[in-house]
């Protein structure tokens, strides 16, 4: 077996063709990539010998003077082998190669991400995710949901409450997930983004949404592939119908078991959230469905420092700061190599 360190030493970031699959998150695929962006594309880890052991698709938003790489996926690796160190060597020299596109930051990656590492000089936060395992029967995936969440299920079902699923909803849990957004006072995407990303996923994504008595309740978007399905958007009027958003999720994780998706990702949880708040509820619903929490990172990068710090401003004007801003005082990290 070749020495680890040598290996991690060379692995390099390359550009590489596009070469998309259903076994590879759905958020690597080109119409997903294209959705959000007209530039785009896969950069590669290369090993000594030539292997690509791991890729990870990239995008570059321009607004105004800005140019801005986001990613929308983590570091997908090809290679059981691929560790936190090997990833960060990748992580290395992905920034040199992004510095020769004369780009002026990575800002924060899509929640559904979580890095293993962090590259050095980069400013991140640790974050996570609760993962279900859908290689499982139903009555194991049923068992391992909180007996609060399944009481709660069984409300929702005894009280009439329907779930539909179906693309012709998609304006109606745009929305729904707007005026979710605007209660907490977060922006979400124009109705047209949201157009444009529901197309560009095709036939890889479902939305689901709960009615109860005709009235509509809640809603939820989960783009998704046989590699997990993700909870990626989702709403609710101010006062569901009890147990309405647990059975959406339910009938959802049922869904993707049967489609074949190997898991089902609720797509982002905060660390060590403060007890009582918002961010703690929502963890504790993701929580009681049975996924495992999985542990990793955000982060960000300053190509050049004076229009980092205009994204800065503006982001902690927009919404208080980005989610590194706002967690990145959990993590005792250097910015040092």
């Amino acid at each position: 077996m070749a020495n680890s360190g040598a290996l991690i030493n060379t692995i390099k970031a390359i550009r590489v063709p596009i070469d998309w699959h259903p076994h590879l998150p759905i958020f690597a695929s080109e119409p997903v990539l294209s959705s959000v962006s007209d530039e785009y594309g896969w950069m590669g880890g290369v090993d000594d010998h030539g292997e690509i052991r791991c890729i990870l698709p990239y995008t570059i938003i321009r607004k105004a003077i800005l140019c801005m790489v986001r990613f929308r996926v983590e570091t997908i690796p090809l290679r059981r082998e691929h560790d936190s160190q090997q990833e960060k060597a990748f992580l290395n020299s992905a920034i040199e190669l992004l510095r020769s596109l004369a780009v002026d930051m990575i800002i924060p990656a899509s929640t559904n991400s979580l890095f293993q590492s962090y590259p050095d000089g980069a400013i991140a936060a640790p974050y996570g995710s609760y993962i279900i395992d859908l290689n499982q029967n139903e009555e194991a995936l049923w068992n391992n949901v909180s007996s609060s969440h399944r009481r709660k299920i069984r409300l929702a079902i005894k009280a009439g409450v329907k779930i539909r699923s179906g693309l012709d909803h998609a304006e109606s849990a745009y929305k729904l997930v707007r005026e979710t957004f605007a209660r907490s006072f977060l922006p979400f995407m124009k109705l047209e983004e949201f157009r444009r990303f529901v197309s560009g996923l095709g036939d890889f994504i479902r939305i689901l949404i709960a009615e109860h008595q005709g009235v509509l309740q809640g809603c939820a978007v989960f783009p998704f592939s046989t590699y997990s399905s993700y909870f990626m958007y989702g709403g609710s009027i101010p006062e569901p119908q009890t147990g309405a958003m647990h059975l959406l999720h339910w009938e959802a994780i049922r869904m993707f078991k049967e489609m074949g998706s190997r898991f089902h990702n609720f797509a982002g949880a905060r660390i060590d959230p403060e007890k009582g708040s918002k961010q703690e509820g929502i963890n504790i619903f993701k929580e009681r469905f049975g996924g495992c929490l999985h542990k990793g990172y955000l982060w960000k990068f300053s190509f050049h420092p004076i229009k980092f710090f205009l994204y800065s401003l503006a982001a902690r004007f927009r919404s208080g700061g980005d989610i590194v801003d706002k967690e990145r005082h959990k993590l005792n990290y250097s910015v040092a190599a």
